[in-house]
């Protein structure tokens, strides 16, 4: 799995400190309006080419694993 650096950085510079793609400007909410519209990834790297695919792919590794039922509970606060 990458390096979270390598995924991504927060910068107060950048864009105020939202969350980027790493070596671009290209914020991570971007991923995920295109997905909710339908995009496909595919259309989403023709649009931002600063962004490599390996970059989603373990955005969305990183995501997953986030949103998994175990850490769901923990964000919830529900008790297992």
């Amino acid at each position: 799995m990458e390096a979270l650096k390598d995924i991504l950085s927060v910068d107060t510079e950048i864009l105020g400190g939202q969350p980027v793609f790493s070596g671009t400007r290209v914020p991570i909410e971007t991923l995920f309006d295109h997905i909710e519209k339908g995009i496909t990834i595919d259309e989403f790297l023709e649009d931002f080419p600063g962004v490599s695919k390996k970059q989603v792919l373990a955005l969305l590794e990183v995501a997953n694993k986030l949103v998994t039922a175990g850490n769901i509970e923990k964000l919830y606060g529900i008790a297992s």
